[in-house]
This record gives C-alpha cells, sequence and structure tokens, in this order.
C-alpha cells in the first residue's frame, strides 16, 4: 500500500518542478531578474528539503549543488549564463524521472553523474575565484561573519500532518545553522482520550546563536511558510548567554510583558462590537488555511460518476411521476430534478481547470526544439484562463506536442529564408483558447512558410490515397494530410519524416468527441482549428425515437425541429433536401441509415444541426424531449461504429445510442462524393 504522504509530496514536487521550468524560461529572457532568481532559488529549496524528509534522499543529495550554485546567483556572487539555464532544465528533468521512479541512487546514471560534474566544477571555479578576492568583499550577507543569536517562533497549522510535513526535520537543519537552544511548547496538547492523532498541537521557541543572515534561517521554512505562524527576531549578540532554564525563564519574562502590554489595550479597545486583535488573527489564519484542499483526481473522478448514475436514477423517477400522476410524487421529482442538476454543474465544475497550465509546458518545447533546427521560434499564448475537464486536458497534451512539433519543424523557416521574404527571423507559433457555447476552441497557428497544395496533391496520388484527376476544394486538400503514414518530409529527422504523427492527433481528437480543421496560405501561415466539448461526462441531449429504438442528439448541434410530410417530400422530386425559410438544407433519413424499415409515420419530424459550417437535417418519428445524458462508452465489440459516440440509459431502463453529429455529417459528405464520382 503507498504511503499516503509520499505521494503528497510526490505531488507536490512535481508541481515545484513545473514552476521551476516556468521560472527558468522567463529567467532565459530577463537573466537579472530577482524574484525569478529568488522563485528558482525556492523551487530547488523545497525539493531538496522535501526530499530529505520523506526518504528521497538521491533527490536531496543532486539538488544539493543546484541549489547552492542558484544561491550564490541570488548572492551577486556569479551571473546567470545560457549553460546553467540548459544545465537545470536537464536536471528538472532528471529530478522529476528520479521522483516517480523512486530511485535510491544517483551514481548509476550516466546523465545524472554529468549534470552533477557541471555544477561541482562551475562551484570549483567559482571557490577558487572567491579565495583570490580581498577577505573584506566576502560575506557581506552574512552578518559581515558576526555571531548573531536569533529568537525563533514556529508553530505549526493543526492540519501540517495531514500534509506529509514533518517538522523534526526543520529542527535538525536550524540546529545546523549555529549552536541552539530549543524549547517545545506543549500546552494545547489535549488529554490522552482527546488527543486526534491527526492533528498538531505542539510549536517551538528556539534560540540559535549563527553567524548566517535572517534569509537564511527563513529559507529552512519555505516549505511550510504557508502551513505555520513564524517569526523570527534578533535577540542578542555574540554566542548564547546561558542554558534552557535561562531561555524559559526569559521567555516567561518575555509573555509576562506582553500579556499585561495586551491587556491594556484590550481595556481599551475591547468595547461591544469590537474584537480583540490575537482572536482576529486567529480567524484569519483558520480562514486562510481551510480556503482550499488538496483532493485526489480519482476521488473527483468517482464522484462525477457518482452524479452520473443519479441523473439515470432521476430520469427514472420523473417518468415514474409523471406515469403514476401523484401530485405529491411530481413535486418530489421536480425538487430532486433541481437538486441533481445543481449537484451535476458543481460537480463538473470541480473537475474544470484553466488550460494554461498545459500552455505553459509547451514554453520548454519551444525552445528546445528551436536550438535543434537552428531556429528562432516564440510561443504566444492567448485565453489560458479558458476552463476545460481535467480528462479533456490530459488526453489533449498529446496531439498539440505533435501540432506544435510540426508547426516549428514543417512551419516556421531557418532564420535566413525568413529574412529572404522580408520577414522577421524569429518566427512565431501562436496558442489560443476560448470558449464556443459547450464547445471549447484551440487555435494553432505559425507564420511559417503554409501548406504546399501541389506537394500534399503530389503525395497524395503517389500514396494512392486519390486519383490524379480529382477536384478537391482547399479544405478537402490540407485535410489529406490527417492520412495514415502521409508525410511530404524531404528527410527523416529526429522530428518528422517518418509519417506518423498528424494522423495519431486525427484519432485523439476524435476520441474526446472533438473535430479537426486546416486553414492555410502558401507562404505566409497554417493554422490547426480543434472543437472540444468542455466534458466528457454528461452532455444535454434531445432523445427522438425512430420505430421503437430512441436514440440521442446532444443538443449543442440542434438548431431548430420542423414536420416532414409527405407534401413536402414530393416538392422536392425524390431529393432529400428541404426549403426552410428561403435556405435550402439537405436532410438524412435516419431510418433508411439505420435499416429501421417497419411501422412509417404519416407525418415525420426533421431535426436541424449543425456544426461548424456544415448544417443538415435528421429525419425520426418523433422528438420525445430534452434529457441530460449521461455517457457510457459502447465497448469494444461495437468501437468500429463510426456514427455512434456512445449510450446511455434512459428512465424506463432502455439503452439509447448517443449520435456522433460530426461523424454523421462527414459520413454523409463522403458518400456523396461516391455517389457523384459514379455518375461522372
Amino acid at each position: 500500500m503507498k504511503d499516503k504522504h509520499i505521494e503528497t509530496f510526490k505531488q507536490e514536487a512535481f508541481e515545484l518542478l513545473e514552476v521551476l521550468e516556468a521560472s527558468l524560461m522567463e529567467l532565459e529572457s530577463a537573466p537579472d531578474n530577482e524574484e525569478l532568481i529568488g522563485q528558482v532559488f525556492r523551487s530547488l529549496h523545497t525539493i531538496k528539503g522535501g526530499g530529505g524528509m520523506f526518504g528521497f534522499d538521491a533527490v536531496a543529495a543532486f539538488v544539493h549543488n543546484i541549489e547552492t550554485v542558484y544561491d550564490k546567483i541570488r548572492n551577486n556572487e556569479i551571473s546567470v549564463t545560457d549553460s546553467i539555464i540548459d544545465f537545470t532544465l536537464k536536471a528538472k528533468d532528471q529530478i522529476y524521472e528520479m521522483i516517480r521512479s523512486e530511485k535510491k541512487d544517483i551514481e548509476s546514471d550516466s546523465e545524472t553523474q554529468e549534470i552533477l560534474n557541471f555544477f561541482k566544477n562551475y562551484l570549483g571555479t567559482i571557490n577558487t575565484a572567491t579565495e583570490n578576492k580581498p577577505q573584506e568583499q566576502n560575506n557581506v550577507e552574512d552578518n559581515n561573519g558576526q555571531i548573531i543569536v536569533y529568537h525563533i517562533y514556529f508553530e505549526p497549522f493543526e492540519d501540517l500532518f495531514l500534509k506529509g510535513t514533518r517538522p523534526t526535520g526543520l529542527l535538525s537543519e536550524i540546529a545546523g545553522l549555529g549552536t541552539s537552544i530549543i524549547l517545545p511548547n506543549i500546552d494545547r496538547i489535549p488529554f490522552l482520550n482527546e488527543i486526534n492523532p491527526e492533528t498538531f498541537y505542539t510549536s517551538w521557541d528556539i534560540f540559535l546563536s549563527t553567524d548566517k543572515d535572517i534569509n537564511t534561517i527563513k529559507d529552512v521554512f519555505i516549505f511550510v511558510e504557508d502551513d505555520c505562524k513564524l517569526r523570527i527576531d534578533k535577540e542578542d549578540t555574540g554566542e548564547l548567554k546561558g542554558d534552557a532554564e535561562y531561555y524559559k525563564a526569559l521567555l516567561e519574562k518575555k509573555n509576562s510583558d506582553s500579556i499585561t502590554k495586551d491587556h491594556s489595550q484590550d481595556i481599551k479597545l475591547n468595547k461591544p462590537g469590537i474584537q480583540n486583535k490575537s482572536k482576529k488573527d486567529k480567524q484569519h489564519n483558520e480562514k486562510e488555511s481551510s480556503s482550499s484542499i488538496r483532493v485526489s483526481s480519482d476521488k473527483l473522478d468517482l464522484l462525477v460518476n457518482l452524479v452520473g448514475e443519479l441523473v439515470t436514477v432521476q430520469a427514472r423517477l420523473a417518468q415514474t411521476a409523471t406515469t403514476s400522476q401523484v401530485p405529491e410524487l411530481v413535486s418530489i421529482s421536480e425538487d430532486v430534478e433541481r437538486l441533481t442538476w445543481e449537484l451535476r454543474e458543481n460537480a463538473l465544475n470541480i473537475r474544470m481547470l484553466p488550460i494554461g497550465s498545459t500552455f505553459n509546458k509547451f514554453n520548454r518545447l519551444v525552445r528546445d526544439l528551436s536550438k535543434e533546427l537552428g531556429k528562432e521560434v516564440e510561443l504566444v499564448t492567448d485565453g489560458g484562463e479558458t476552463e476545460l475537464d481535467k480528462n479533456v486536458i490530459e488526453k489533449l497534451n498529446d496531439p498539440l506536442v505533435h501540432i506544435i512539433r510540426n508547426s516549428i519543424d514543417h512551419g516556421i523557416e531557418l532564420p535566413e529564408k525568413r529574412l529572404e521574404k522580408n520577414k522577421d527571423r524569429c518566427g512565431k507559433v501562436y496558442l489560443s483558447a476560448m470558449h464556443s457555447g459547450t464547445h471549447v476552441i484551440i487555435e494553432i497557428k505559425d507564420d511559417g512558410a503554409g501548406l504546399n497544395k501541389k506537394g500534399i496533391l503530389d503525395k497524395a496520388i503517389e500514396k494512392g490515397i486519390i486519383t490524379s484527376d480529382a477536384e478537391l476544394s482547399d479544405k478537402e486538400i490540407f485535410s489529406l494530410i490527417f492520412h495514415a503514414g502521409f508525410s511530404t518530409a524531404k528527410k527523416v529527422t529526429n522530428v518528422s519524416g517518418r509519417g506518423v504523427g498528424m494522423d495519431v492527433v486525427k484519432n485523439a481528437i476524435e476520441s474526446l468527441r472533438g473535430i479537426i480543421e486546416v486553414e492555410s496560405k502558401e507562404g505566409e501561415w497554417t493554422k490547426i482549428i480543434l472543437k472540444l466539448p468542455l466534458t466528457l461526462a454528461i452532455i444535454e441531449g434531445l432523445i427522438v425515437r425512430i420505430d421503437k429504438e430512441c436514440f440521442v442528439i446532444p443538443l449543442s448541434f440542434v438548431e431548430e425541429c420542423i414536420e416532414l410530410t409527405s407534401a413536402k417530400k414530393e416538392e422536392t422530386n425524390g431529393r432529400n433536401i428541404l426549403n426552410v425559410r428561403s435556405e435550402i438544407i439537405p436532410y438524412i433519413p435516419l431510418r433508411d441509415k439505420f435499416d429501421l424499415k417497419e411501422n412509417m409515420p404519416e407525418i415525420e419530424q426533421v431535426v436541424i444541426i449543425k456544426d461548424s459550417n456544415l448544417k443538415a437535417g435528421l429525419v425520426v418519428d418523433e422528438i420525445i424531449g430534452e434529457h441530460q445524458t449521461v455517457i457510457k462508452s459502447l465497448g469494444k465489440y461495437y468501437k468500429n461504429v463510426e456514427v455512434m459516440s456512445g449510450a446511455t440509459v434512459l428512465g424506463d431502463g432502455t439503452v439509447a445510442l448517443i449520435i456522433d453529429i460530426p461523424k454523421m455529417l462527414s459520413e454523409e459528405i463522403k458518400l456523396e462524393e461516391k455517389q457523384y464520382h459514379k455518375s461522372i
């Protein structure tokens, strides 16, 4: 069984590594930014401290020299260089792998040793240079070598154990900074029968004699700075002047003076309606400490699944109430429906995350890839606050990596070629996201060479994808790049040319019930457009019936519903089109599509649907009404059913298939093209 504290540390460490990478990417552009340097140092220090506390000694040892280099950088002893950034990014990757795999040693890995040797050699060079400087220039930030006695008050919040922190490691680190006397405060510890083993009750007063400055002491507590009350005061100069009893008496005197002072203030301030300051501070700290909690994603998934089951049960209750016509039952059903709706919205919102964190990961990809290819590329992001279901975001990472790699490799030209075309030598990749109804639109655009239509056509003809006399629109030509094994690269590299990529992207996006489109202007730009649903769990659907079977049409695609009579069919001479307010709309008879021939009604219904620029009608027997649809997968036996995206359970217990509208429309377009070519 996994140790929950270690798992908590790993999760927090991974988050810190993301912050570290983002800070390093910014630091590369602003090497003198003290705030970024401090952020890098704090991230490394926290990972090192946490690693030591939770048994990741190899991680702590690996990070030590790297942290030391950044300590010297923030003390203005050395400057940030490209090589330091490069090796720190490599170190970040190694730390991630060491924590993920819980690696116990650093001796056996050659890449780890290469990184360590770089920082050790760098420190050796710096130390040699420092020794040759006049002594008075050293230790400017180190109290000028003066010994100071500090009084440190450290009071962890009560939930410290729940966050997996062991304060004894912090106390040991403080003791290692000099000579110390550590006095525990145990007044808050309750009787044994009242103790909660998950609650922290102890605080400490520490008297430390050291030549280190106050920032060095604060750095020890970086890992818990948001989870404790911490006060550090200069008490005296020189060494400690007594033993534990001496400093206990000193504390009692200070506390007595403080209580007298606070009491006099209370007499003046504690009028009706005014709380004293200490109580306010306590309430404020309690509020801050409970404002957010960390929850496992598995628990969120379970919550959404349970809400999905509740939606199904609520539908059964609603149908029973409608059938029974018992007023009280109908009233209860309506209340349950309202509460289920609110619960569903809240559960789904909990899983919604801003996509910006995913966007930020690609800065490193663009940096490394542009260096590898000898290009200059800048990533520009927009709409990072756009929220999307966490499951969609997780599955979106790999497709976006493929697209961005292709944009840099195929799209962005070398600096010299860009200058010849009167472009900036630095190319740009634009990554943006925005909401559009119940979907999110993600666009990836580069200002590179654009798609070569002739090259795509020639390759498609060569591979037998199309015939040499095929007449295709620009959109159809660009969509050819999604065929398996399709590549126009002249040579195979580490980045492209192997015929793997865009077909994988298309399959991944379609597995998310999304669509992908390509636009391009040769010589100028290429844009990839992804349209994705906000969530994969529950959707609003329109239930329709054909013969005895029910189907669900996602409500986000529905424009309107109209009747289709025999007279209207005769007006079009057997062609499957409708005239809707002077607009000609083709329709798809789902009876024919699904081979359902019996019980043909006199008047059929047409559900007008729209997806992007495509508009059509779906002909059904009856429109039953709206329904909160919990999406269930079809299973492996039905994985090749192209026009169905899943199934749902209705209120009466029957199963209704969910129609995949984008695939339905694309299938019909392909069918029309085949019939057109046959007629020619």
